[in-house]
C-alpha cells in the first residue's frame, strides 16, 4: 500500500512539475543599445551598472528573475536594427517586443505592422498621465500609443571648461555660450586663438546623422516649417541657408576637426583636443566619470549643456526617444499578460534608465532629489519643454537623415554650393516620399 502511496504521490509530483514548466510563458524579445554579456551577463544589480548597455542588460536580467514564470528570450541586434526586424516581418516570425525610436513608428504603424498599447497600459493600471509631454507625442499616433515611451534624448555641448577659461569664455563657473550666430563665430574665433586648438569637435566621416539633428534645431529656432505638408519638404529656403553657410564658415574657418568619424570624435574629446563636442547625452555619464579621474585629460573640466539658441523666433531643440513596440501577431491572454508586466516594469524603472544619459519619461522622476543629483541632468532639465521632433505624419525619417546629412556635409566641405546641395536634399526627399 505504502508502495502505491509513494508512486501515486511522485506521480502527481512529476504531472504538478510538468504543469508549471507548460505554463512558463515565452516571450522574444529584440533590442539594441550594443551587448555586454561578458560584464553584466548574470547581473541583476541595476544600480551598479553603467552605461546603455549595462543598464539594459541588468534591468532585463532584473525582469526575469523577478518574472519566473516568464520565459525572456532576448535578441541584440547591431542599431539600429530595423532591416532585421522588416525581414522578420515579412517572414512573419517578429519577435513580441522590439526597441525602437520614436521617429521610426510611423513607418510601421501606418502599414500595421505594430498595435497600438493602449489595453496593455489600462490593464496594468499605467496611466498615460504619467509620461512627459514630449514622450507622449513621440508615441502617440491617431489618438493611440504605439509604443512604451522608455525616454528622450537630444544633442549637447560636450564642453571642456579648462579650455574655454583658457579662452576666457567661463563665467562664474559655468561656459559662455554663443546667443546669435555672430557670437558663436566670435567665440570659436577667441577659441582657436588662444587655444591654438579647434573650438567644435564634429563626426564628418561617415556619419550623415549629426548633420542633419543640428540643422533641424537651428531650422526650428528660426521657426521653419520646412515639413508643413509630411509628404513633402521645403529646403530652398533662407532659413536653410543661414544654417548651412554658418557652419560652413566655421568649416573654411578650421574652427572644428575634420576627417573624424564617430568613435575618433568621442576619443579627441577625451583627450582635450577641442573645445567642445557635439553629440548625444548619452555619453554624459562616460565623460562625468573621466572628470573625477586625476589621470584624465578632462579631470574637473568638463560640462554639458543644451545646444545654444542662436536663433530666437522658437526656443526648440531637436529630439527623439526610445520606445518599446509590439509587432503586430497574434498573442495568447498569457503572452499578452507578461508584455504587460513588462510595461509596468519599465515604468517603474524609468529612473534607473535615466542614469544613461536620457531623459526620463515619466513625469515624477524627473522631480526626485535622486535625479536631480545626477552629474549635468540640471543643465539639461530644460528640453523636456524645449524639446520637438519632426512632425509625426513624416515617414522613412531615419532616410531623410540621411540625405539632408549627405548633402549639408557636401555643402559645409565645399563640394557643393550651398543652395544646389539644398536642392538636391529636397529634391531627393520629395522623389522618395512620392513613391512611399
Amino acid at each position: 500500500m505504502k508502495t502505491r502511496v509513494k508512486t501515486l504521490t511522485l506521480a502527481l509530483s512529476c504531472l504538478m512539475t510538468a504543469g508549471a514548466v507548460q505554463a512558463k510563458t515565452e516571450i522574444q524579445l529584440q533590442r539594441f543599445f550594443g551587448a555586454c554579456n561578458a560584464e553584466y551577463g548574470n547581473s541583476t544589480d541595476v544600480a551598479d551598472a553603467s552605461g546603455e548597455c549595462g543598464i539594459m542588460t541588468t534591468l532585463l536580467n532584473k525582469f526575469q528573475k523577478e518574472n519566473p514564470d516568464i520565459d525572456l528570450k532576448v535578441s541584440t541586434v547591431a542599431w539600429p536594427g530595423y532591416d532585421q526586424l522588416t525581414a522578420q516581418m515579412a517572414a512573419r516570425t517578429p519577435p513580441d517586443i522590439v526597441t525602437m525610436h520614436d521617429s521610426v513608428i510611423s513607418d510601421y504603424q501606418s502599414r500595421k505592422l505594430i498595435v497600438p498599447i493602449d489595453k496593455y497600459l489600462k490593464d496594468e493600471g499605467i496611466k498615460k498621465s504619467i509620461f512627459t509631454p514630449t514622450a507622449t507625442r513621440g508615441v502617440t499616433r491617431d489618438g493611440h500609443f504605439y509604443g512604451l515611451p522608455l525616454d528622450t534624448w537630444t544633442m549637447l555641448f560636450h564642453i571642456n571648461t579648462k579650455l574655454m577659461a583658457k579662452a576666457g569664455l567661463m563665467k562664474d563657473g559655468k561656459p559662455v555660450l554663443p546667443n546669435s550666430p555672430k557670437e558663436l563665430l566670435e567665440q570659436a574665433r577667441q577659441f582657436k586663438k588662444a587655444t591654438g586648438k579647434p573650438y567644435m569637435i564634429q563626426s564628418l566621416s561617415n556619419e550623415t546623422a549629426a548633420y542633419a539633428r543640428l540643422f533641424y534645431t537651428y531650422m526650428f529656432q528660426q521657426d521653419s516649417d520646412f515639413f508643413a505638408n509630411p509628404k513633402k519638404v521645403k529646403l530652398v529656403t533662407p532659413e536653410a541657408k543661414n544654417v548651412v553657410n554658418l557652419f560652413k564658415t566655421i568649416y573654411d574657418e578650421n574652427l572644428t576637426t575634420k576627417h573624424m568619424d564617430y568613435p575618433a570624435t568621442v576619443a579627441a574629446f577625451s583627450h582635450a583636443e577641442g573645445g567642445i563636442l557635439l553629440n548625444g547625452n548619452w555619453l554624459i555619464s562616460a565623460y562625468d566619470k573621466q572628470s573625477k579621474n586625476p589621470k584624465s585629460p578632462l579631470y574637473q573640466s568638463y560640462d554639458a549643456e543644451p545646444y545654444p539658441f542662436l536663433y530666437h523666433k522658437s526656443k526648440s531643440h531637436f529630439v527623439d526617444g526610445h520606445a518599446w513596440v509590439v509587432p503586430n501577431q497574434q498573442h495568447s491572454e498569457a503572452e499578452q499578460k507578461a508584455i504587460g508586466r513588462f510595461f509596468k516594469f519599465f515604468s517603474s524603472h524609468d529612473f534607473q534608465w535615466s542614469r544613461t544619459g536620457h531623459l526620463p519619461s515619466v513625469s515624477s522622476v524627473l522631480k526626485t532629489k535622486e535625479f536631480l543629483d545626477l552629474p549635468h541632468r540640471k543643465e539639461i532639465l530644460s528640453i523636456t519643454q524645449t524639446g520637438k521632433g519632426l512632425p509625426n505624419g513624416v515617414k522613412r525619417q531615419f532616410a531623410v537623415q540621411d540625405i539632408i546629412g549627405e548633402e549639408l556635409a557636401a555643402a559645409i566641405t565645399g563640394e557643393t554650393p550651398v543652395e544646389d546641395a539644398l536642392q538636391s536634399a529636397q529634391d531627393r526627399i520629395n522623389d522618395m516620399m512620392a513613391n512611399l
